[in-house]
């Protein structure tokens, strides 16, 4: 009997803790089910490229590399003019004249070449220093936003790789994210004579001409 009156006693505690464990996880489940979750996506980049400052730091890159950039296109446009001409006159040529413009052009590509890559490189690494840089403030901004409006994630999309395969437009709040860091920036905006896209303009590369 003794034996009988703690088992008992020990089979009722358990079932007492196993209903209140379950009543405990029904409560939870139905809390998290009734919570919401509100979702919101953005393009981190072009956030921060939009931004007053990021105008403003893209067009002193311009700039900045304005001057290379279009020294590059001169050369690629004399190598075009090489090459044009070389194909208008090689029947004319004889055989070491037409191998001395061959090595011309193929000399001024590697020239180009070289010059482009250090170039791209440059570029890349100052837009990098801008961004890293800008990127901060813009954290700090979508951090206040975020817990303002009540969002419990929000999902960068910039990168091409994202998993996030569609989303309503509703929840994009990459606009929103510009306006809130230009109302908390003291930079004012730029003339609107940028470029008809509304993007900023940034320092590119001409490619190589093709070898004749």
């Amino acid at each position: 009997m003794l034996a009988t009156s703690i088992s008992g006693k020990s089979m009722s505690k358990a079932l007492v803790v196993a209903v209140a464990f379950g009543l405990s996880t029904l409560f939870t489940a139905t809390a998290v089910a009734q919570a919401p979750i509100k979702i919101g996506i953005v393009s981190i980049q072009d956030a921060i490229t939009n931004t007053n400052d990021g105008k403003k730091e893209s067009e002193a890159l311009q700039n900045r590399f304005g001057a290379r950039q279009n020294a590059l296109k001169a050369q690629n446009d004399e190598i075009v003019a090489l090459q044009t001409d070389l194909q208008a006159k090689s029947d004319k040529l004889s055989d070491e004249e037409r191998a001395t413009r061959v090595k011309t052009i193929t000399d001024k590509q590697k020239v180009l070449q070289r010059n482009g890559e250090d170039f791209q490189a440059e570029v890349q690494q100052a837009e990098q220093d801008v961004l890293n840089r800008l990127g901060k403030k813009m954290m700090d901004v979508l951090d206040k936003y975020a817990k303002d409006n009540g969002y419990t994630v929000v999902l960068d999309v910039s990168n091409p790789q994202t998993p996030v395969l569609w989303a309503d437009k509703t929840t994009n709040i990459t606009k929103e994210l510009v306006d809130a860091y230009n109302a908390s920036s003291s930079v004012a905006a730029p003339p609107k004579a940028a470029t008809p896209s509304g993007t900023p303009a940034r320092p590119t590369t001409t490619p190589p001409a093709k070898r004749p």
